[in-house]
């Protein structure tokens, strides 16, 4: 798993000894990292704030029946948009990429300020989903080309740590706005930002890749598994009630095997073909990445659970939930500093943290719970952050240098949220699922969703032991 000495930043193909001394927020790369930055961020708090929003905004448009499908619109749209992040790359350089991508955002958030009814109101997430999926990608991706190798690994981990920013910021944002009866302000606000970081990134992103590759063609049978799989799973919970849930899981379960195998035989493909190549080690890294995003979907559930087993007030049920988030988006400041060494050994502990942390927290649920339980349980999730903060900036690193190739690199690094949305995806749907089988009780329900994350997480060392064996591996 080395890394290539690849520079391929048209706009600075040599650094002077004075921007080699210049960190990633000093000098000319400040502004191309807060772009970067402020794309991840947009994608990942959107659901967050979407969901805080829900309340006030069926009280205004109605349209109750539809409630479900605001989050599938926006999550399917998004792993569509995830799978094109290299091929927009290729098309239309890194600028006119984030400039797609913030301007499907901004057009989906006035879409949904002005809508009317609620079905108008899905179509304006699923235009958000097809931007949001974009900046997700494009925050990995375009690293290699905005930013020399040196700051690579402290890219990442910035780019990484603005998915749990995003859930501390969306929650709260939406909240405060929520409790002002200002949801279409709310969406208003978000256009503006990607107004605001599209101009920024007109001057601050290179106009083209180096080379002028033509565009790869659309990989449409992977693409049309990979979407069908999305749907599937998306669509679990809210057929629970007729008692096929469990039917959809499969089906989508056997539509990503069937996306696989395509994948594994197309000439054209979705995933980097590194990743189906005997003994590389991309594919290790994209199952670990899958696996830590398992942990984060008990942000969902967390806020429900305090606020009903430890009566904690809205409030304080929201930080509660931001846990997991603060512990992984602090740890990143640390793990950044990591050896190779200390690194590669971190990818065999954080899975198993993680699930030591995600059994905790459901051992540790009780009804009428007491403010040291409360605080056990804090304990547990920031631990669980710890884990995958540890590990993900190096992981997207790893990506970024399986090959040479410029291309090749940044197709490895886009996929890397693919496979995050893939996750939460599946994730999600099988958290309905346990939570279903609890019958209303409710410390049943947190005790079945954490047994169900740490067995997740745990599969983590699996790949975890391939990536540190293929680290020390002869060269």
């Amino acid at each position: 798993m080395t890394e290539k000495s690849t520079n391929v930043n048209p706009r600075e193909p040599k650094e002077p000894s004075e921007a080699r001394a210049a960190g990633l927020f000093s000098g000319d790369h400040i502004v191309p990292a807060l772009i970067l930055a402020g794309g991840t961020v947009l994608y990942a708090m959107n659901l967050y704030f979407t969901a805080a929003l829900m309340p006030s905004i069926v009280a205004s448009i109605g349209g109750q029946q539809l409630f479900a499908w605001v989050a599938t619109g926006f999550l399917v749209a998004a792993v569509i948009a995830s799978t094109l992040v290299a091929r927009a790359i290729t098309a239309l350089g890194a600028r006119g990429a984030y400039l797609v991508g913030f301007g499907g955002f901004a057009l989906g958030s006035v879409a949904a300020a002005v809508s009317g009814t609620m079905g108008i109101f899905v179509a304006s997430r699923v235009l958000q989903g097809v931007g949001g999926g974009l900046l997700a990608g494009l925050g990995y991706a375009v690293i290699r080309s905005a930013l020399p190798q040196r700051l690579w690994l402290k890219a990442s981990a910035l780019v990484s740590a603005m998915w749990g920013v995003g859930a501390l910021v969306g929650s709260s944002l939406g909240g405060v706005f929520g409790q002002l009866g200002a949801w279409r302000a709310a969406y208003a606000v978000l256009a503006g930002v990607a107004v605001l970081l599209a101009l920024l990134s007109i001057r601050a992103l290179p106009a083209r890749v180096q080379g002028g590759r033509a565009p790869e063609p659309v990989p449409y049978g992977s693409l049309l598994a990979l979407v069908a799989a999305a749907a599937s799973f998306s669509v679990a919970p809210m057929l629970r009630a007729a008692g096929l849930d469990i039917v959809a899981i499969l089906v989508g379960v056997l539509l990503l095997v069937l996306f696989l195998a395509v994948e594994s035989r197309a000439r054209h493909t979705v995933l980097p073909r590194l990743a189906f190549v005997r003994g590389n080690p991309l594919k290790w890294v994209y199952l670990l990445v899958a696996t830590l995003c398992a942990g984060v979907m008990v942000e969902t559930y967390v806020p429900l659970f305090g606020q009903q087993l430890a009566g904690l007030t809205p409030v304080w049920a929201g930080f509660l939930g931001a846990a997991l988030s603060l512990g992984w988006t602090g740890m990143q400041l640390v793990s950044v500093r990591f050896g190779p060494r200390l690194a590669h050994a971190a990818m065999v502990g954080a899975p198993v943290l993680l699930a030591l942390s995600m059994a905790a927290y459901g051992l540790l649920q009780a009804p009428a719970a007491s403010t040291g339980r409360v605080l056990a349980w804090a304990v547990a999730l920031l631990l669980g952050g710890v884990a995958i903060g540890a590990v993900f900036p190096h992981l997207s690193v790893a990506a970024m240098g399986v090959s040479a190739d410029g291309a090749e690199g940044e197709k490895a690094a886009a996929a890397l949220s693919t496979t995050q949305l893939i996750a939460y995806a599946l994730v999600s749907a099988l958290l309905g699922v346990f939570a279903a089988g609890a019958d209303g009780d409710l410390v049943a329900t947190a005790e079945r969703i954490s047994a169900g994350l740490a067995s997740m997480t745990g599969i983590g060392v699996v790949p975890g032991i391939m990536l540190l064996r293929a680290a020390r591996r002869p060269r």
